[in-house]
């Protein structure tokens, strides 16, 4: 083993797994995680060596959360620093595995006599298992984890980080499998742990990569790719684990495509350019989120030919569009572009004086027309964003993660609020 990489000089074993090893450095904040050639099933009883699979389950680990960071998660990996290692933040970990399922599988059947296989768990099944080799790490319940009374990095385990985890796992397992049916793959299940760093924040952390979810191409468990396979079989030759190699390396090639450019746009026409201020708030919202957008300037009372020649030029684009019309007063913006576009139109007028009378304009429009009418920015924003997350996993995805921070800040306020 290397006393230093990449600059860092290693430390101290913290740990060492069945397919990793744990280093401190001189940061106190921060380990460094080395991955083996080492594949395992059952425990550890059954073991192979596996030349290359530190360096693709170390880029496979890299892609995943660094994707997951991308969304606004928050996890512990901080960035790869050789083929088979990895800087992370240094946390105490919960010694629970959160399993999230989407389909009935594997254990799940054993431990459930009578559920056929394939059952489907919507929302998904969350399982949860204590980390204890040598009691094949048996299943607990939220009561369990509560009573064990575990403290980690000066935080004691509630049901307040009980329901945080729980809440974040099914935001991590659904966010990735949104990813993977862009690639016509279906996620089955995955697990994750949890870690507590130095300031006392819960944090995705450990690894994810190809020992952690079933994955079936085109929903077909005969075309599995992950390490369900090694577990299957009951001898094991070289060529098998070629194959085994072979699959952990099309998993991570295909995690090059979850990071897609968007394809759709927001197109902000405001009728006048005083409400230049109101349009870049809801800019700057779309923009948060991920989706492009684009501010033009038309009045569809004093330009109607010229507004619907802007129409023509962004249809003549190829991408997928919502036009967000900002006009006060009499607004005849929405509706016209409405008539004359089959993309969503969403009515977003200026705050004025005289605002509930002008919004009359924006609610009531002719028949034959669907455009939307919301009052704010943040609104506009969001239901722009909506209506592309239908064909946009990372739209999707980000709105999935907005929704766990709503909910994280309002686990966090209540419980400051309780210890006052």
């Amino acid at each position: 083993m290397p006393d230093e990489v990449a600059g860092y000089k290693l430390g101290a074993l913290v740990i060492e797994g069945k397919t990793k090893k744990v280093f401190s450095i001189d940061n106190a904040d921060e380990v460094v995680i080395i991955s083996k050639d080492r594949i395992t099933a059952g425990d550890g009883i059954k073991s192979h060596e596996l030349k290359g699979k530190a360096e693709i389950s170390t880029k496979t680990n890299a892609k995943v959360f660094e994707y997951l960071n991308s969304l606004g998660l928050k996890t512990s990996f901080i960035k790869t620093l050789t083929g088979t290692a990895f800087l992370a933040k240094k946390c105490e970990m919960i010694p629970i595995e959160w399993v999230t399922r989407r389909l009935a599988t594997g254990s799940f059947l054993k431990r459930n006599v009578g559920v056929k296989e394939g059952y489907r768990f919507s929302p998904p099944l969350e399982e949860t298992f204590f980390k204890d080799d040598a009691n094949h790490d048996p299943q607990w319940s939220d009561q369990q984890i509560i009573e064990a009374n575990f403290h980690f990095n000066g935080v004691t385990i509630t049901r307040h980080e009980v329901d945080i985890m729980k809440r974040s796992a099914i935001t991590v397992f659904e966010v990735l499998e949104r990813a993977w049916a862009s690639r016509s793959c279906a996620l089955i299940d995955m697990k994750i742990e949890f870690g507590i760093d130095s300031k006392g924040e819960i944090l995705i952390s450990d690894i994810i990569d190809s020992d952690s979810w079933r994955l079936w191409p085109s929903g077909d468990k005969r075309l599995m790719k992950d390490k369900q396979v090694y577990r299957e079989l009951s001898e094991v030759t070289q060529h098998d684990l070629e194959k085994i190699k072979s699959n952990f390396q099309w998993i991570s090639d295909q995690l090059d495509y979850f990071k897609s450019a968007p394809q759709s746009l927001a197109v902000i026409v405001m009728g006048s350019p005083s409400d230049e201020e109101h349009c870049m708030k809801i800019k700057k919202n779309c923009e948060a989120l991920g989706l492009p957008c684009e501010l033009r300037v038309s009045s569809a009372h004093k330009e109607t030919e010229e507004t619907l020649k802007l129409v023509a030029e962004y249809e003549g684009l190829g991408r997928d569009l919502v036009f967000i019309a900002v006009a006060g007063r009499s607004n005849g913006l929405g509706p016209v572009i409405s008539g004359n576009t089959a993309f969503p139109v969403i009515n977003c007028p200026p705050p004025s004086q005289s605002a509930t009378q002008d919004i009359w304009s924006s609610l009531s429009v002719p028949s034959g027309l669907g455009c939307t009418t919301v009052l704010y920015p943040e609104t506009a924003a969001l239901a722009a964003t909506q209506i592309h997350a239908l064909k946009e996993h990372m739209l999707w995805s980000r709105l999935r993660v907005r929704a766990l921070t709503n909910y994280l800040s309002l686990k966090k306020a209540d419980s400051i609020l309780r210890k006052r």
